[in-house]
């Protein structure tokens, strides 16, 4: 996989995940950070800082984007729901939101 298909996503704590653009797409916020015209840093460098979302959160939310491009958009006739720990709950919602997920 080359560097062009991967973009560094980069947590509160400096805790660096690296992977696929295209789960990371899923994100409507990163999706604009990489993509739109202009001296984005981000699309520049191909990483992203989230200096407001924890290592835990991140790491949670990168399953998600993998999770979502498996299951989300497959119609295959049975229910399958994203595992969230309670004590994460509102953070993770919150970060959610950021991103636009």
């Amino acid at each position: 996989m080359s560097k062009e298909d991967t973009v560094k996503l980069i947590s509160a704590e400096g805790f660096e995940f690296v992977i696929d653009k295209k789960a990371a797409m899923v994100s409507q916020t990163i999706r604009n950070m990489l993509t739109s015209p202009g001296g984005f840093a981000e699309r520049e460098h191909g990483k992203v800082t989230f200096p407001e979302i924890s290592t835990t959160i991140l790491e949670k939310i990168c399953q998600y984007f993998y999770w979502s491009l498996q299951f989300a958009r497959v119609s295959c006739g049975k229910d399958t729901e994203f595992p969230i720990e309670p004590e994460i709950t509102l953070e993770l919602m919150m970060a959610a939101n950021y991103l636009h997920t």
